[in-house]
């Protein structure tokens, strides 16, 4: 109809709308109280919704909104843990008995990113969830440790790509170099490092290839923090992670990681027994916990359906999750 208006009548359509302008402008400017206090209440609700004035996300407000409903799904991790145990001895981690849950309906990414989430690296496997790397992109120094490099360095490749500042160090003991995304480009490759190195609970330079723990490669690199920390070592998260967080909080440090994307693999041993399954579930709850305690807190889940695919009749027992660590001085908290 407006359009038909414009098209027919534009003279008439022009001047009505200014008049409609010139209309609310004098009221506006009669009535200087009720105009600022209009402006109040929109900025009211912009702050209601984690907006500041000028638009720039309020990231305190929003944090704290996602701590409150964090909190909230892990007192109903309880509950389920009751539904189904009652207890977390008695909990198996893959029911048998038709019972509607497995593993990973107790460890949601109940976390909201303060900023964009965007998937860096391929769409299929290598990709992983990165939060706010615009904001890591403007950073001077930025830096990337990733373990479990194989072949496909996608996610390496386009974290280079999209920043200037950003460096990355890669370690895999079952490979010699980066994938062909960054071996074969050299401006990228001129800020990629890389070690036949593997991440482990314990330093073990004998042994074939050498194992390091990630305190140890701190050092060694000069680093006191990683911006974004990527982990794929098919099951050594475990004891890689465990052994890292226990060093710095012995000492009474921050753990010096920004964000975390790793790869978990629950798998169980074939064979095993219930009361295996169990222990399973409760080591795994509690590895968990330590990684929240820390300040980890995950974004982002998606299962391996690739691992399922080909292993056609097997438990989903492999996962991505992305976190930030809400403790840690990080680029994407500010």
């Amino acid at each position: 109809m407006l359009k038909l208006l414009f098209v027919r009548h534009p003279r008439f359509a022009v001047t009505s709308f200014c008049a409609i302008l010139l209309f609310f402008w004098s009221r506006l400017g009669g009535r200087p109280n009720e105009a600022s206090g209009q402006l109040r209440k929109l900025s009211a609700g912009w702050k209601s919704w984690g907006i500041a004035e000028g638009g720039l996300v309020d990231v305190v407000w929003r944090l704290k909104k996602s701590e409150v409903v964090y909190q909230r799904m892990v007192r109903e991790r309880e509950k389920l843990i009751q539904k189904f145990g009652p207890t977390r001895d008695d909990v198996l981690p893959w029911p048998k008995n038709r019972e509607f849950y497995t593993l990973w309906d107790f460890f949601t990414p109940a976390f909201n990113c303060p900023y964009e989430v965007e998937r860096i690296g391929a769409l299929a496997d290598g990709g992983k969830w990165v939060c706010g790397l615009s904001k890591i992109a403007k950073k001077k120094g930025c830096v990337v440790y990733s373990f479990g490099v194989d072949d496909e360095s996608s996610f390496e490749a386009s974290i280079l790509d999209r920043t200037e500042g950003c460096r990355v160090w890669g370690y895999d003991g079952s490979v010699n170099d980066f994938g062909p995304e960054v071996r074969n480009i050299s401006f990228l490759r001129s800020r990629a490092k890389f070690k036949p190195w593997t991440l482990a609970g314990k330093d073990d330079k004998s042994h074939k290839p050498p194992l390091h723990t990630l305190p140890t490669l701190m050092k060694m690199n000069g680093h006191t923090f990683i911006d974004i920390l990527k982990i794929d070592i098919e099951g050594g998260e475990f004891s890689a992670l465990r052994s890292a967080i226990t060093h710095f909080t012995s000492q009474r440090k921050t753990f010096p990681v920004g964000q975390l994307q790793i790869q978990i693999h629950a798998e169980t041993k074939p064979h095993v027994t219930d009361d295996d399954e169990r222990k399973t579930f409760k080591e795994f709850l509690e590895w968990w916990e330590m990684l929240e305690g820390v300040g980890l807190r995950a974004f982002s889940f998606e299962p391996n359906l690739v691992f399922v695919n080909i292993n056609l009749g097997t438990r989903p027992a492999l996962a991505e999750y992305s976190f930030i660590n809400i403790k840690a001085d990080s680029e994407i908290l500010h």
